[in-house]
């Protein structure tokens, strides 16, 4: 059954009209993935990010060491916005950025199993235990990065953690650097160049860009030059050096590195709450069914 959320639900994740979203889960019989497939085969809406999901709260944080050798990055969450603005809570993710990237903690189990940073009569764990007594919620360490080179390691934090982003170059300097952060964290770009995209995910584009083609009409022969031709476009929203660079319209991120002699090896971006389902709560009705009862 094709329900009116779900027609909101698509229709905010791909932008297209009620009507159209609700033609294509009733072909779907209500199956999502498929219904923004349909609609992009049909070119009436664009790829849904997987970052287009219900976020929960807490921050993102990064720490580099002197000499920019050594950083890390991370995600902490709490159930409330509010807990997130708090000094206390702010400084415990910080430290545990720090903690990281000291300590080259392999997992989120055995960074919780060690000595903490900020206390060493206790485990992260404890200490973690303590802050959730204090505050009063629920927090969690959901995920980190950890780079080390001898290259440069650069940081960025936007909008007071809501996205945190690490990276590691060869070259270059911290001006450019941070550059690139801030690139990664406005234009989000999923790899880091065409050879790092699963040919899976490729084969699968060029498919809905063929589908795409048919539909307005081209002949299968010329719409496989068409593709060609698209899968492009395709390349420069989802790789960091074939996007344009955000700074200046007039280059790509990759003439960007080559002008500073400069190479990416890799980065890290986390937006808080990616990908988290957050329970919605309805009070009103949760108050009446106590009442009824």
């Amino acid at each position: 059954m094709v329900t009116a959320s779900l027609v909101k639900e698509l229709r905010e994740k791909t932008g297209a009209g009620m009507m159209d979203c609700k033609k294509v889960l009733t072909e779907t019989d209500g199956d999502m993935e498929k219904a923004i497939e349909l609609l992009r085969e049909r070119g009436i809406a664009k790829a849904a990010k997987k970052s287009d999901r219900v976020a929960a709260e807490g921050i993102v944080a990064a720490y580099v060491a002197d000499g920019a050798k050594l950083g890390s990055v991370v995600e902490v969450n709490s159930e409330t916005d509010f807990v997130a603005k708090n000094e206390d809570f702010q400084k415990f993710v910080s430290d545990i950025a720090k903690q990281i990237a000291e300590k080259n903690p392999a997992t989120v189990e055995e960074l919780l199993a060690q000595k903490s940073i900020s206390d060493e009569a206790k485990t992260v764990q404890e200490v973690l235990t303590d802050k959730i007594a204090t505050i009063g919620e629920n927090i969690s360490i959901r995920r980190f990065a950890r780079y080390e080179t001898s290259g440069l390691v650069e940081k960025y934090i936007h909008g007071d953690g809501k996205i945190g982003v690490l990276v590691e170059m060869e070259n270059g300097n911290a001006e450019l650097a941070k550059d690139v952060c801030m690139q990664i964290a406005a234009a989000k770009p999923e790899y880091l160049d065409r050879d790092s995209v699963p040919e899976e995910r490729v084969n699968k584009e060029m498919e809905i860009l063929k589908v795409q083609a048919m539909n307005e009409g081209k002949p299968a022969q010329i719409a496989e030059k068409i593709v060609q031709g698209r899968i492009g476009k395709f390349y420069s929203e989802i790789c960091l050096v074939d996007q344009i660079f955000v700074k200046d319209p007039d280059k790509k991120v990759i003439d960007l590195l080559k002008s500073n002699n400069a190479k990416v090896i890799r980065f890290e971006r986390f937006e808080k709450g990616e990908g988290i389902e957050k329970k919605e709560e309805n009070f009103a009705e949760e108050v009446m069914k106590q009442i009824n009862q």
